[in-house]
C-alpha cells in the first residue's frame, strides 16, 4: 500500500500490518482473518444458576439466619434458569428467514443478537442491502432466536443515491 493509495474504501478500513503489530490491534478485529464463529449459548446461565444455588446453600448452613441471603442467592438462581433459552436459530437460518421477509433481492447482510424482556428471550435483529450496487433499500428484520420466526414488521426504506 502506498501512501497516496486511500485508507478507507467500501471494502473496508487498512491498516498496515507492521503498525497494527506496533500497537498492538488484537486479531479479532482484523478484517482479514477469516474463520468459523458461533455465538455462545444463553443456556450456559444454566452454570451460573447452578452456583448460585450452591452459595444459597452455603449461605443457610454456614451464616447463622442467614436464610436471608439464602432467599436472595436462591432467587438469582432461579431467573438465571429461568432466561437460559436454547439459541436453536443461529445467524445462517436467522439471515435466511430475514431474506424470506422483504421483497428485494438480498446483497450484504449482518445479523446481531440481543435479548427481550425480563427474561432475556434471545432475538437476532438482521440488517439487510438489496443486491444491486450501490444498494437501493434496506430493511431491519428481527427474528426470533429460539423459535425461527420473524417477531415484528419488518422495517424496509429506501436509499437515496449518493
Amino acid at each position: 500500500m502506498t501512501e497516496d493509495s486511500p485508507r478507507v474504501d467500501r471494502e473496508g478500513i487498512y491498516i498496515d500490518r507492521e503498525l497494527a503489530e506496533e500497537i498492538s490491534i488484537e486479531e479479532g478485529l482484523d478484517s482479514t482473518a477469516v474463520g468459523p464463529y458461533r455465538f455462545p449459548d444463553p443456556g450456559r446461565r444454566r452454570v451460573s444458576g447452578w452456583i448460585l444455588l450452591g452459595f444459597a446453600i452455603v449461605a443457610l448452613v454456614a451464616i447463622p439466619n442467614g436464610w436471608w441471603v439464602a432467599i436472595g442467592f436462591g432467587a438469582l438462581a432461579g431467573w438465571q434458569f429461568l432466561a437460559a433459552w436454547p439459541l436453536a436459530v443461529d445467524e445462517h437460518k436467522a439471515l435466511r428467514a430475514a431474506a424470506a421477509a422483504v421483497d428485494f433481492p438480498i446483497g450484504h447482510a449482518s445479523a446481531t443478537v440481543r435479548f427481550k424482556g425480563w427474561r432475556s428471550r434471545p432475538r437476532w435483529s438482521v440488517v439487510l442491502y438489496s443486491a444491486v450496487e450501490p444498494p437501493d433499500a434496506r430493511a431491519l428484520v428481527v427474528v426470533d432466536a429460539v423459535t425461527g420466526e420473524v417477531v415484528e414488521t419488518p422495517y424496509v426504506e429506501p436509499i437515496d443515491p449518493i
